[in-house]
């Protein structure tokens, strides 16, 4: 496929253009016609008529009589207060604006500065996870552990593959940031999940099931190891230590391209995390790819 053919790209760099002159505001906060959103952003109206079929395309506007007006879609784009209703769209956006400095990330390491709401967009864009990888992916860590009845979800956002847990029965707890916490809790409880505010390095109790998933590949090398590190002390004896990720084939080279620009470096490969659990005691390291996903299920034990 030639980028001329590459219709997603096209849409989000059109979005990403829109907010950057404020038309995205206009439409967002006056709506109208694409005169009036052109007059109001002080851009071309044949740039407003676009931008108008693009969102309205990606569900963000909608049009009646000749007008535009919001959408359920553009709620992630006006409020991030419930991450369920804050969708994908503002997450890829970001990630946008770090690929587009990416050759000054090359030049120098330095990544570009990450927005304020760079955590809530994050989050919000987990939660589109879709119902079938969170069933696969959950599966798989099962299948290690049938007798597991509890699970401690490290960086799992508002909780959407922990909530998957609990449906099966387990006991589930979400590790956070207090950051993401404070701005998770209500759907996390509501999901009947237990939170905890913290790095993992503070936990007190021990689990059948530390699981770390979508994480590693957007994590420092350094990050991510230490993470696996410190869930490694509380895994019980007998339990197991569950790392899931883009790791293999296409999907892991977006990742690391995504990593790259955001500042992390490259993402490590299988044989490297199945080394950290190695290092963390764990005597038998599988890995197996997860059915019906782009991702790869990496599991520690015991002996």
């Amino acid at each position: 496929m030639s980028l001329a053919d590459d219709t997603e790209l096209a849409r989000l760099l059109c979005v990403r253009a829109a907010r950057e002159t404020g038309l995205l505001a206009a439409y967002l906060e006056s709506a109208g016609t694409p005169a009036e959103a052109a007059a109001a952003a002080d851009v071309t109206e044949p740039s407003a008529r676009v931008t108008g079929r693009v969102l309205a395309e990606m569900g963000v506007l909608r049009r009646i009589d000749g007008e535009y007006e919001p959408t359920n879609g553009a709620l992630g784009l006006l409020t991030k207060r419930d991450p369920r209703s804050v969708g994908d769209l503002p997450h890829r956006l970001d990630v946008l604006d770090t690929l587009v400095a990416l050759p000054e990330t090359m030049e120098t390491g330095v990544p570009p500065t990450l927005p304020d709401d760079w955590n809530d967009n994050q989050v919000g864009a987990g939660e589109t996870v879709s119902e079938a990888t969170r069933r696969a992916v959950v599966t798989a860590a099962l299948r290690s552990h049938p007798e597991a009845a509890s699970v401690v979800d490290v960086c799992g956002g508002a909780g959407a593959y922990a909530a998957e847990f609990r449906e099966r029965g387990l006991e589930a707890t979400l590790v956070e940031s207090s950051e993401v916490i404070e701005a998770v809790r209500p759907l996390a409880e509501s999901r009947g999940l237990d939170v905890f505010a913290g790095p993992v390095s503070e936990l007190n109790w021990t689990f059948d099931i530390g699981f770390l998933a979508d994480d590693v590949t957007a994590m420092r090398e350094t990050e991510a190891a230490a993470t696996v590190e410190a869930l490694a002390e509380y895994v019980a004896d007998d339990g197991r230590l569950v790392v899931v990720d883009r790791f293999e084939g296409p999907a892991a080279t977006a990742a690391a391209v995504r990593s790259l620009a955001a500042g992390n470096g490259d993402v490590p490969a299988p044989e490297t995390v199945g080394d950290w659990l190695r290092a963390a005691g764990f005597d038998t390291v599988d890995h197996e790819p997860v059915p019906g996903t782009d991702r790869v299920a990496i599991v520690g034990s015991r002996a």
